[in-house]
């Protein structure tokens, strides 16, 4: 009993504000409730016009499968090159390393406000270079084309934070005797990185290849400050859709309905990606058995 006793506040805490805000948005998902009248009861009604009826839930879904596909890769693949980079350094790794963390400690609202003075097409400091050497630039967030990259760009502004130090420290872990047979069997870099490095740090590529995805599916500040959701509806991301329909609509449960679809995707594509890691994440066999 003490023990429950000394563990009581965060079981409070959780029943309070984790599990009763979870049932009761299960529960409106599946009403009529605009916050000022009592919710009524409408079955799969909401899930209904959703998938059936509602142009927008796709055009949310499609921006936000863009930016998953495009950002993570990319994000991971920075991360890693910039830990590559700092692993191999013989003086000044400590240097680097918190240069290329500082920017990741900046972020949000913050960074937005920056990257919308950078991408502006008039007077911004990247259309501005691009004309130095002789290039029109695009008009970024105000073109429907460039709007969705001009996000993904700037999602590559905090590759130097935390995933980089985690596979900085992941490769530091690798025992250097296996570059060493693979030196002595006559291969080079190319072979040292696809044969040792890639399965020695596979785990941690796994766990960021997951967290990233559902980083990704959430994104949400970046174009509620940059764009809200323009131009044409191109940066119309799900988080966005959800926060209009629940706070500018006052729909609750059309946007508990989109929450619950959003859980129950990523849910899904996090055993999917489980699945198919066990095809290529490699465990070090425990010595002691």
């Amino acid at each position: 009993m003490l023990g429950f006793v000394f563990a009581s506040p965060w079981i409070i805490g959780f029943l309070v504000f984790g599990l009763y805000p979870m049932v009761m948005s299960f529960y409106f998902s599946m009403c009529r409730y605009d916050v000022l009248r009592i919710p009524q009861f409408i079955g799969l009604g909401n899930y209904d016009t959703l998938l059936l009826r509602d142009p927008y839930f796709w055009t949310a879904v499609g921006n936000t499968l863009y930016y998953t596909f495009v950002r993570t890769p990319l994000c991971i693949a920075g991360s890693l090159f910039l830990a590559i980079l700092i692993n191999r350094a013989t003086t000044g790794a400590r240097i680097y390393r918190t240069v290329f963390f500082l920017p990741s400690i900046i972020t949000g609202v913050v960074v937005s406000v920056l990257w919308l003075w950078l991408l502006n097409p008039q007077y911004g400091l990247i259309n501005s270079t691009l004309q130095l050497i002789g290039i029109e630039g695009p008009l970024w967030l105000q073109s429907p084309e460039w709007s969705k990259p001009s996000l993904v760009l700037m999602s590559l502004w905090s590759i130097g934070g935390g995933r980089m130090i985690v596979f900085l420290a992941a490769l530091q872990s690798v025992p250097p005797h296996l570059y060493e047979v693979v030196e002595l069997d006559g291969g080079g870099a190319w072979q040292k990185f696809r044969h040792v490095t890639l399965p020695m740090i596979s785990p941690v590529l796994f766990l960021w290849v997951v967290l990233e995805v559902i980083f990704s599916l959430q994104v949400f500040t970046e174009a509620y400050v940059m764009t809200k959701g323009g131009p044409l509806n191109s940066t119309l991301f799900y988080n966005l859709y959800l926060y209009y329909k629940a706070f500018d609509d006052f729909d609750m449960g059309y946007a508990s309905a989109l929450a619950w679809l959003l859980l129950l995707f990523s849910v899904l594509v996090t055993f999917v990606q489980f699945r198919l890691g066990k095809r290529w994440v490699y465990y070090e066999a425990d010595p002691r058995g």
